[in-house]
């Protein structure tokens, strides 16, 4: 069997940011709950020097490609209704 890889890119929008401090707690609690949440990786990937913008990149690997977009999905749920960041642009490959 051939095992999917899904990734999310997210762009978020850190408005209540005044630092990097602020900007690093917010990321920090939100990836360590979608890490515990939906058992995938999180990670920034690029504005890493900006106050107020992130983007991070979400991975699962699976045998079922309709289960990664399942949880992707999920994922991108959570990130709307948390109140800390505004979720830009996103989107889901699948390799």
């Amino acid at each position: 069997m051939a095992a999917t890889v899904g990734l999310l890119t997210a762009e978020l929008g850190i408005e209540s940011s005044d630092s990097l401090k602020d900007k690093r707690q917010v990321l920090k609690s939100l990836m360590a709950h979608l890490r515990n949440e939906f058992n995938v990786s999180v990670s920034e990937v690029d504005d890493h020097d900006i106050w107020r913008k992130a983007v991070i990149a979400v991975a699962i690997v699976a045998v079922d490609g309709r289960f990664v977009n399942e949880v992707l999905d999920k994922v991108i749920d959570h990130i709307e209704r948390d109140p800390r960041v505004d979720l830009g642009h996103c989107e889901i490959e699948m390799l």
